[in-house]
């Protein structure tokens, strides 16, 4: 398997990715919902819940797992090391946060199901959005959520997240990221058999029946969700799908329509490039700045910092009434 040796992150970002965090950042609010965040948000209390609830891979625990997390991290020359945790869970998943202390979280289920070289193309997607600097990002989005959820319409402006479309600009960025993480897996891979298969394992993958899954089927399943888009209707249907038509916006692109793009992306030129190690070297890595922008005028400053104080005043408070109502 290849090694990019030095390689950006901007070698291999899908464009679609860069568009829709621009647009993210364009979108009234963001810079507000970045300074608190930056404010307010450690990573402490998550880094101690993993320590203590997780299995934390190395040389001598989940020596396998750790082994390829380890050349996937030299192939895609990612420096400082990342931790590693497997979780106990019965959801077929995995992520990568954290922007001080990156790590990766494995379920146990997804080892359960997938075979090794699928494993590895997990891996090396997680280590993509770290490689990306999405991490931040993807934080930051799930810290505004919560708070726009938790207060409503109360100050700051986060009740009004929705109306004012930052809301569904994270969401649509968070799935357009899953596209350049899965561009990493395909440089580690070097073969998009096993990401093919993995797509197919994520979207209804089962041990017991697994001889009883056609990859060659799921491509024309693939295939045919693409011929919808021929009708207008139909594109409309899938927008409302992704931005909670179902009761729940949706943090990925349906496995199908992932497989479109990384299909197309493996019979690029641009790949081809990167493979015989024409690509973009790493500068100043990662994408994402979240303080707050130095040309801001004092008084704008002021005002956010007024903000900020009645928001975390306003969730003291709504913290004191649920404890005296237990």
């Amino acid at each position: 398997m290849p090694t990019y040796t030095g390689i950006s992150s901007e070698a291999f970002k899908h464009p679609l990715d860069r568009q829709a965090e621009d647009a993210l950042r364009s979108v009234p609010g963001f810079d507000l919902v970045a300074k608190g965040f930056v404010e307010y948000f450690y990573e402490r209390p998550q880094l101690i819940y993993l320590l203590g609830n997780n299995i934390k891979a190395g040389p001598r625990q989940y020596s396998t797992l750790y082994g390829i997390f380890r050349e996937c991290l030299r192939d895609l020359d990612i420096y400082p090391e990342p931790i590693l945790y497997v979780n106990q869970n019965p959801l077929v998943n995995s992520y990568a946060l954290g922007h001080e202390q990156p790590y990766i979280v494995v379920n146990t289920e997804l080892l359960e199901l997938l075979n090794e070289a699928e494993i590895r193309t997990v891996i090396a997607h997680e280590l993509g959005h770290i490689k990306c600097n999405h991490t931040l990002l993807i934080q930051m989005a799930m810290w505004a959520m919560g708070a726009a959820s938790l207060l409503g319409e109360l100050t700051l402006g986060l009740g009004n997240l929705i109306s004012t479309g930052l809301i569904y600009a994270f969401w649509e960025w968070r799935r357009k990221a899953e596209l350049s993480a899965d561009r990493a897996a395909l440089l580690v891979m070097d073969d998009l058999h096993p990401i093919m298969t993995t797509m197919m394992k994520l979207a209804g993958g089962s041990q017991q029946y697994a001889h009883e899954c056609n990859l060659d089927e799921f491509l024309r399943q693939a295939d045919s969700y693409q011929e919808l888009d021929r009708d207008s209707l139909n594109q409309l249907y899938k927008f409302l799908i992704y931005n909670g038509g179902n009761g729940a916006f949706l943090t990925h692109p349906f496995p199908v329509e992932r497989l479109h793009y990384i299909r197309d992306w493996a019979n690029s030129t641009d790949y081809q490039q990167i493979r015989q190690g024409n690509y973009q070297r790493a500068g100043a890595e990662g994408s994402v700045e979240v303080k707050a922008q130095e040309t801001q005028s004092r008084q704008e400053a002021d005002e956010l910092r007024r903000q900020i104080e009645e928001l975390r005043s306003e969730i003291d408070r709504v913290r004191s009434q649920g404890r005296s109502q237990e």
